[in-house]
């Protein structure tokens, strides 16, 4: 995807596109193979609920949207704009490594376990933007009627200031309008805080857990170890006495 940005020779590029291909094939091979085997991911499902079930999950989708721009021009051919922009999707395809790499797994797990409030922390963000760029319209309309055209002609200089980024292209020149603006800017560092506060007490939990859990499987290994020494040496003891009972019956006198 990156390379294909470049200007390359000819014969590296044809070397590309037969690696897209190839994994696109791969790819295809394995949403085709994840779908026949979804009964065994769902199996308190039937066959066709467990099929549909998967097919309807959020990484099947991405995976079927991955696969698409490499098919669709096959089956629809043209120089369709539509067709050419969907070619866009394929960097969705990094989003399969969540399968294979704990880390992202766990990150993903933690965000949809902290859903909530990263959704609440969002919409503060979002509420926080909307009353900046009014409040800055109110300030800097009549200093700058051209740039404050209305509520919403602030909320790029609210997205700005409040990431903290601060691309200076709009900026207040009133009294009134640097205050809210010193304001804004000190808010947005603790609106940019909470979800990464939020996100990293999820990834503390997290690791406690596992470690916790690790714990409990090594106790339950070393439980496990040590009962079945018991039962060996039980079976052994017993084996001896049967074997000493055996030699005494043996010994005694007819």
């Amino acid at each position: 995807m990156f390379a294909a940005t470049f200007d390359l020779p000819p014969d590296i590029q044809q070397i590309l596109s037969v690696l897209e291909s190839v994994a696109s094939i791969v790819f295809t091979v394995e949403y085709a193979l994840r779908i026949l085997t979804a009964d065994f991911l769902y199996p308190k499902s039937g066959v066709i609920a467990s099929r549909v079930k998967y097919i309807a999950s959020a990484m099947a989708l991405v995976d079927l949207v991955a696969i698409l721009p490499f098919w669709l021009p096959m089956l629809l051919p043209g120089t369709m704009l539509g067709i050419r922009a969907l070619r866009l999707v394929r960097i969705l395809r990094i989003f399969k490594l969540n399968r294979y790499f704990d880390a992202i797994k766990s990150l993903s797990q933690v965000m949809a376990s902290k859903r909530r409030e990263l959704i609440g922390s969002l919409f503060f963000v979002v509420i926080l933007m909307l009353i900046s760029s009014l409040l800055m319209y109110s300030a800097e309309h009549d200093a700058q009627p051209n740039v404050f055209r209305n509520a919403f002609s602030g909320l790029w200089w609210a997205v700005a200031t409040l990431t903290t980024v601060g691309y200076g292209d709009i900026y207040p020149i009133t009294a009134l309008g640097r205050l809210i603006g010193a304001f804004i800017a000190f808010s947005g560092i603790a609106a940019v805080a909470i979800p990464t506060g939020i996100i990293s007490s999820g990834l503390m939990e997290r690791l406690s857990c596992d470690k916790d859990a690790d714990k409990h499987a090594k106790q339950e290994s070393v439980e496990v170890e040590y009962d079945e020494i018991l039962r060996e040496q039980g079976e052994l003891l017993k084996g001896i006495s049967e074997k000493l009972s055996q030699l005494c019956q043996e010994d005694s006198p007819r």
